[in-house]
């Protein structure tokens, strides 16, 4: 069965940091690009955040850019992502997704060649 699952989401006090971890099984993370979504209360989906797997390349939405940082483990077959300098503007429910697009760009996190998704971890970043 196929499966990705987020965890490590929580209540973090802004500025302070969390580490998401996209835990796949059923299929191999080197063979994909994880792409990290978030969605907050009454918004639209939004991505933030892709790696590249096979080649560690990686692209990140302007909105998380110097904050975030995406990393991968294929020995683990789980991906990270690692939150820094949290605002309240961050807190939302986080998903992590599996695409087979060739590389990481603006259309993956728009959605593109999206295959499987999990079910989300929520951040709440207090003020």
């Amino acid at each position: 069965e196929v499966q990705l699952v987020e965890s490590g989401g929580g209540l973090v006090q802004a500025g302070g940091s969390l580490k998401l971890s996209c835990t796949a099984s059923g299929f191999t993370v080197a063979d994909y690009a994880i792409v990290w979504f978030r969605q907050a209360p009454g918004k639209e989906r939004e991505g933030i955040s892709c790696i590249k797997n096979s080649n560690g390349q990686t692209y990140y939405a302007d909105s998380v850019k110097g904050r975030f940082t995406i990393s991968g483990d294929n020995a683990k077959n789980t991906d990270y992502l690692q939150m820094k300098s949290l605002t309240p503007e961050d807190t939302a429910v986080y998903y992590c997704a599996a695409s087979r697009y060739y590389y990481c760009s603006a259309a993956v996190l728009g959605g593109i060649g999206i295959n499987y998704w999990g079910k989300g971890t929520l951040v709440t970043v207090a003020a």
